[in-house]
Formats: C-alpha cells, structure tokens, sequence
C-alpha cells in the first residue's frame, strides 16, 4: 500500500479511447468523488502515476485541472492536497440541488410515462438490496442513477445539463451520510415514485424537495453524530 491510502481496488482501469491526460482526469475526478481519495489528502504525483500506471505528466495535468475545477488545492512549496469542502460550500451546492431536483420532479410527474415509472421502481429496489448488505459504494451510485433517471424523465434538456454540472459534486457530498440515510432515503424514493405514477405535480414536488433537504441537514449534522 502506498501513502495515497488507495483501498484494494480502488483504482479504476484507464479506458484507451481519448487523451491520456483526460483519461487520468477522470480517473483521479472518480477516486475523489467516491472519496477513495479522502479531502485533506496529500496527492504525490509519483505515487498516483504508479497506481494509474502512467508517468507524471499527465498526472501533473490533471491535478492543474482539478485545480482549476474546485476539486484539489495546489500549495506553493507543499504540493496537492484534495480540496476540503467548506460547510458553506456545501449548503451553496446542496441548495441549488433541491431547486433543480424539485423542478425535476414535477416535470417528471407531468410527463412520465408507465415505462420510466417502471426504471425508477427497478432502481429503487436495488437500492434498498444494496442497503441491505450494507454496500455503501453500490447504495450511492443508485442514488445517482434514480436521480438521473428523474431527471432524464422530467424532459428538460437545460435543466439537466444544469443538474449534470452538479452531479459529481452531489455524490461527494452524499457518500459521507449515505449510510446514515440507509433506508430512509429509499423509502423517500418510493414516496417519490408514487407521486410521479400519479401524475401529481405538487405532491411530486413536496417530496423532492423534503427528500433533497434531508440530505442537505444529514450533510451538516454528519459530524455531530
């Protein structure tokens, strides 16, 4: 095990399609966003080229970039360290959250049909069978599916690119609390789900927005528990 603290397979492979930089871009961007790189950590180049299996180069690149992004932190004489949310950034970000994902469900409601009723119950129960075996990594990742697939249900191109630009940075946040929202957080969903089936709107609406806000406080009080 090297200092970067890698979990055993951790590591995702690099696909071959595309730049090498914009390829070790992504896979350091997923290792932050699935906290396998925790915020605070040192990032040594030399040590993450020899887990990706690449030089530093394209490394040194990709940490400029995540830079430039908001995701590392570059400091002068000390190197790269993964950047370190602030409470206030959090409460900015999960905010925005709650006003896309509510308007999201209520397009969804408005325009679902019974076949993308029928993914969200699919991914629901997935979900709940992933918290049931206690796999935190799978219960996030469907908590990002079902969101998408709201959002893809709600039929707002510019709404999902907006919600798309937000994304990753949800699942950063959520991951910290996803076992602490454990069960609830599907029974949420299946609330959800049944107001879109319904085509009611404002119900839709209400749920989703009690939904992101639960996430938004679990976030906060996650220290305090």
């Amino acid at each position: 095990m090297l200092s970067t603290g890698l979990p055993q397979g951790a590591v995702p492979k690099l696909e071959r399609p595309g730049p090498l930089r914009d390829r070790v871009y992504e896979a350091l961007l997923e290792l932050i966003t699935t906290r396998a790189l925790q915020p605070g950590q040192h990032l040594v180049e030399s040590e993450l080229a020899g887990h990706l299996g690449v030089s530093r180069q394209p490394v040194r690149e990709a940490l400029q970039r995540l830079n430039t992004e908001g995701w590392v932190d570059l400091r002068p004489a000390q190197g790269a360290f993964v950047h370190e949310p602030t409470e206030e950034e959090a409460d900015q970000l999960l905010t925005v959250r709650t006003l896309l994902e509510a308007e999201a469900a209520r397009l969804a409601a408005a325009n679902a049909g019974s076949a993308g009723v029928a993914v969200l119950e699919d991914l629901c129960a997935e979900g709940e069978k992933a918290v049931d075996v206690d796999d935190v990594d799978a219960a996030v990742a469907l908590n990002a599916r079902f969101h998408a697939k709201v959002m893809e249900l709600a039929g707002n191109a510019v709404l999902a690119e907006l919600a798309g630009q937000v994304d990753r940075r949800v699942r950063w946040y959520y991951t910290p609390v996803a076992r602490q929202r454990g069960r609830q957080s599907w029974i949420e969903h299946r609330e959800l789900i049944a107001a879109i089936a319904d085509r009611d709107e404002q119900r839709a609406t209400a749920i989703m927005r009690e939904h992101t806000e639960h996430t938004r406080t679990s976030y906060h009080a996650r220290q305090r528990t």
